[in-house]
C-alpha cells in the first residue's frame, strides 16, 4: 500500500499536480513518520510549492533515516541545503552541504549550491573559487582548464 501511494504521489508531482501530491505525501508521512523515502518526497513537494519552511522537518527526517538510494540522499542534501539557504540560514546550509560533500565529494550541483551559500554568508572569495573549480572540472573551458584551476586558488594574483 505505502509503495503504491508513494509512487502515485511522485507521478502527481512529476505531472505538475503538486497540491494533490502534497496532500497524499503529508498523509503518508503522518502514517510513516520514520520513513526516509516518504520524508524526502514530502520535503521535495513542499519545495516545489515554495513552502521551504515546511520542507525542513521532512528533509531532517529523510537524512536521519535509512533507506534512501544514493541518488535520493544526494538530492536530499542538495535540496535541504538549498532550502536552508533560501530561508537565510546560511551557516546551517553550509553545514548541510559540508555533510553532503563528505558523502559525495565531487558532485558539481552540491558544490554549486554550496558556493551560493558561501556568497550569502559573506565568503565570496570561497564561493568564486568553488565555482571556478566546478567549471574547470566540467571540461567546458577548453585549453584554459589549467589556468582556471590555478586562479581558483589564486584569485588575486595579477601581473
Amino acid at each position: 500500500m505505502r509503495k503504491g501511494e508513494l509512487a502515485q504521489a511522485v507521478r502527481l508531482r512529476e505531472a505538475g499536480k503538486t497540491d494533490e501530491a502534497r496532500h497524499l505525501l503529508v498523509d503518508l508521512a503522518r502514517r510513516h513518520p520514520d520513513d526516509a523515502e516518504v520524508a524526502y518526497q514530502t520535503a521535495w513537494v513542499h519545495d516545489v510549492l515554495g513552502l521551504e519552511a515546511e520542507a525542513v522537518p521532512y528533509y531532517e527526517t529523510a537524512l536521519a533515516g535509512q533507506g534512501l538510494s544514493a541518488e535520493d540522499r544526494l538530492g536530499a542534501y542538495t535540496g535541504y541545503g538549498s532550502t536552508l539557504r533560501v530561508l537565510g540560514r546560511y551557516e546551517d546550509a553550509l553545514e548541510t552541504f559540508g555533510r553532503g560533500l563528505e558523502e559525495f565529494p565531487r558532485d558539481p550541483a552540491l558544490r554549486t549550491f554550496m558556493a551560493m551559500a558561501l556568497h550569502n554568508a559573506g565568503r565570496s572569495r570561497e564561493a568564486v573559487s568553488t565555482l571556478l573549480k566546478v567549471v574547470a572540472e566540467s571540461g567546458k573551458v577548453g585549453g584554459y582548464r589549467r589556468a582556471v584551476e590555478y586562479y581558483a586558488d589564486n584569485l588575486d594574483e595579477t601581473v
